[in-house]
Order: C-alpha cells, then structure tokens, then sequence
C-alpha cells in the first residue's frame, strides 16, 4: 500500500486505543463526583471512540479494489464513513452532551471534588495530548512546504477529524478542570454545566466542518486548482496539441483523481510524423499521374492516422501519470 492509501490509519488507531481508555476511566470520575461536566467529557470520549471507529472502517474499506460493481474503485468509502463518523458527533457527541448540561442546570447536584477526578483528568489529558501529537505530526509530514492553514484544508478527512476532536478533548480537560473548581468553592452548580455546554458547542463547530469537508469529496469535489494548471500546461507543451477543451475533474479517493477533458490535435504536427522522414514533395513526385498509387497511398494514410492518434493518446496517458501519480483515471476524447 501506498503512503497516501494508508493516510490516516495511524492517528485514528491511536487516537481509538487512547479513548477507549479514556473513556471508561472518566466514567470512573463522573459517578464518583455526581459531575455532570464529567459525565459530559465521558460522553464525549465515548463518541469519539466509536466515531473513530467509523473512520477506521472507511479507511479499510477504501482499499478495496476496482470491480465490475466499482469500476473506479472504492476510494470515496472514506468520505462517506467519515461523513457518518461526523454526524456521530454532531447528534450524540454534542447532542447528547448538551442535553446534560442542561437537564443539570434545571436539576442542580451536588459536586464532590475527589482525587480520582483529578487523577482522571490529568491522565485524560497525557493520553489524549499523545494523540493529538500523533495526528498533528501525520498531518505535518503530508506537505512541509505547506502552511498549517494549507495542510488544514488540504488534509485528509480521516486525520483532520481526530486531530480536530482531540484538540478539543485536550481543551475539554481544561474546561472540565476549571469548571469542577469553580462549582466547588462557589458552591454554584451552575458552573458544572456551562462546561458541558462549552464542550458541547465545540463538538458541534467541528461536527459542522467535518461534514462540510466530507459532503463535497462526495458529490465530486475536483482536484486542486494548481494540480489542474499543471496538467494543463503539461498538455500544451505538447506540439501536437492544439488545445485543451473542457477539462473536468472528480475525486476518486483520498488524493486520487479521475480526469476527463478534449483535445484539439495540430493537423500539420500530426502529418510530418505520419509522413516520417519522407518530404511531401518526394511523395508528390512519385505518386504524379499515378491514380492507383494515389489510392494505396491514400488508403493507407487513413489507416495510419488512427493508429497514430492512438498511440498518441496513450503517450500522453502515461506523461501525466509519470508526473502525477495522483491522476489514477483519464478520459480523453478528440475534438
């Protein structure tokens, strides 16, 4: 497997290891505190586990290979788990954690400050900062050049997805930290469950995105606009091409594109190699006066142009996957 096929399975394998854990030990903390902001953050590291869950099997069920059923393919099997992977979060992730922030602001209860809570936390905080670290740093590796804007928008939805809820799960443990604290020697329960409503907005937010990103790779998103140019003008650097016609492309998978664009050949490029080495006019010259010999020649050049179109086609194929590896499908029609 290819690097960019197996993009993501490291910070989503972490990143479900890691909330496993995470969740059954903040579980642990919420019944002995009565906390709802930690039963909020248990909530909320449940849903990641099983919508990293989701992830992972969209990643593996993006390798599969073409079949009759599929021709190009299952690579978007990615966008479409990541997409549920996303709703997950929005609906119970952030659902279900804001509907107790708001059951305990209208049912008040008391808050005990435990040292397992705050044993809880810190340990939820280590474990939950690795995977970040792991997700960034994939991140980072996929383009250095880049900026952390540009690899952000460019990323794939399966790493931007536990980088974006792990970012969240570490500030989630500041928020709950602060939030017990404040109930405690206020004696103001209040404060409990704004910091489930915190983390429940924070949920949604990045929910939103992640269905945003995930809704346009599948109903066809094209390649990036500089790939595009780059392909275009690898086209016209070609002297029997004309010009490029309307060119489209779709996503076929994570970094993977299909393309699909018309060509307008230069008629007299194409007849010099016809003819080869031979001058038209030595050609002229032994067909004059010669109407049988015109006909074979005639004949015969018509035979040879398709040929050499063809043959044209498939060089131009191959110089666009040689230099864009990404390009997995091409459809060229002749103007």
């Amino acid at each position: 497997m290819s690097l960019h096929t197996t993009r993501g399975f490291l910070p989503v394998t972490a990143a479900i290891s890691g909330n496993a854990l995470v969740t059954c030990a903040k579980l642990i903390a919420a019944f002995a505190s009565g906390s709802s902001v930690m039963f909020s953050e248990a909530i909320h590291s449940g849903a990641d586990t099983t919508n990293q869950i989701l992830l992972l099997i969209g990643l593996r069920r993006s390798l599969k290979k073409a079949d009759d059923t599929f021709e190009y393919g299952y690579g978007n099997e990615r966008f479409f788990w990541a997409l549920l992977s996303a709703c997950g979060i929005f609906f119970i992730g952030a659902g279900v954690t804001a509907y107790n922030g708001i059951h305990s602001l209208i049912r008040p209860a008391h808050v005990e400050l435990d040292w397992i809570v705050f044993v809880v936390l810190l340990f939820s905080f280590v474990v939950e900062s690795y995977s970040f670290y792991v997700a960034g740093k994939d991140l980072w590796q996929t383009s250095r050049e880049t900026t952390w804007r540009g690899r952000l928008r460019g990323a794939d939805s399966a790493t931007l997805a536990v980088l974006l809820e792990d970012a969240i799960a570490v500030f989630g443990v500041v928020v709950a930290s602060v939030a017990l604290l404040l109930s405690y020697y206020t004696e103001n329960t209040m404060w409990d469950s704004i910091g489930s409503l915190i983390i429940a907005s924070l949920l949604a937010a990045i929910a939103l995105i992640l269905i945003v990103k995930n809704r346009a790779y599948l109903i066809g998103k094209s390649m990036p606009e500089g790939l595009q140019d780059e392909v275009i003008a690898l086209l016209t650097m070609d002297p029997a091409i004309e010009r490029v016609i309307d060119f489209k492309s779709t996503t076929v998978g994570w970094d993977a594109y299909r393309i699909k664009f018309e060509i307008e050949f230069n008629g007299s490029s194409l007849a010099r190699e016809a003819y080869g080495k031979s001058s038209m006019r030595k050609q002229y010259d032994e067909l004059a006066n010669d109407f049988e010999a015109f006909k074979r020649f005639s004949a015969e050049y018509a035979d040879r142009i398709p040929r050499l179109v063809g043959r044209r086609i498939d060089e131009i194929e191959k110089r666009i996957r040689d230099k864009h590896p990404s390009i997995r499908h091409i459809d060229i029609e002749i103007n």
